[in-house]
């Protein structure tokens, strides 16, 4: 009788539950996509969506509607379009930024561009919380230690190696992450025997360099993507990175080529806090 009982429930209870999980997924991807497809979003920032695929990129990080997010600098602001429809209601999203006082002009002009593009829209980006990175190598200072649920960064890492710091920014994304809390990471993608300063140059970084950092700093890879991978990149030009679209900092050189190339390979992984 026992054993009926507990098959009858059984029955019952897991297609229940397969059921709310369907119901969750497809809820989620409704959310994203709608935030996507905004009409507050910038034309230009919506062409790039073909190269940067953000519906199945924030579904791969498990991006949810009630959860503090942390983007880390959003340069003009590119995913902070996206995320800030995403959370303005039942969750939070900050920004860490360069901040109005970066000695730096051209890194504290693209801050002030940000903040103004996002002034234009205070029913989107009104609830945004806004944090300097870095205060005198003292990274993501204001932040609480265990506060967030995930922390996103796109195409930031390269910079990091080839500026120094790199470590340091880890480790002060596993201070502020909650135990069980994920790091999300894309980012322009080197060959496999590249060596990493030289190739941070170009803004290119080795995925098993950038893996084995973070797992020595206490994450744990769960899982890793090629939503974002372009194999028409041979990572080979004279500009590096910025050789390709959106900069093409070649101009009218050979501009056709790189159009057809598209945006880098890049590498998106996903992280857990241990």
């Amino acid at each position: 009788m026992n054993l009926l009982r507990t098959l009858i429930v059984s029955f019952i209870i897991i297609p229940a539950l397969t059921v709310n999980s369907y119901a969750i997924n497809n809820n989620i991807e409704t959310v994203i996509n709608d935030a996507v497809n905004s009409e507050h979003r910038t034309k230009e920032n919506k062409i790039r969506d073909i190269y940067r695929h953000p519906n199945k990129t924030l579904l791969f990080f498990g991006i949810q509607p009630n959860i503090k997010v942390l983007e880390i600098l959003p340069g003009r602001g590119w995913y902070t379009e996206i995320l800030a429809p995403i959370l303005k209601d039942n969750g939070q999203l900050t920004v860490a930024s360069f901040g109005d006082n970066h000695p730096n002009d051209y890194l504290r002009d693209v801050h002030l561009k940000y903040i103004k593009h996002l002034n234009k829209n205070p029913m989107v980006y009104g609830g945004i919380k806004f944090v300097v990175f870095n205060r005198e190598n003292n990274y993501l200072k204001d932040i609480d230690s265990n506060s967030q649920d995930m922390v996103l960064t796109f195409r930031n890492t390269h910079n990091w190696i080839k500026y120094g710091g790199v470590e340091n920014i880890y480790r002060a994304f596993r201070r502020i992450l909650k135990k069980g809390g994920i790091l999300g990471v894309v980012q322009h993608r080197a060959h496999h025997k590249d060596n990493v300063k030289e190739t941070a140059k170009n803004g290119y970084v080795p995925e098993s360099y950038l893996i084995n950092l973070a797992e020595e700093i206490g994450f744990k890879l769960i899982e890793k993507s090629e939503i974002n991978a372009n194999p028409n990149d041979n990572k080979n030009h004279p500009k590096g990175v910025w050789t390709l679209p959106p900069t093409l900092r070649l101009g009218d050189t050979d501009k056709k080529k790189y159009i057809e190339i598209g945006e880098s390979d890049r590498m998106t992984l996903k992280f857990i806090k241990l």
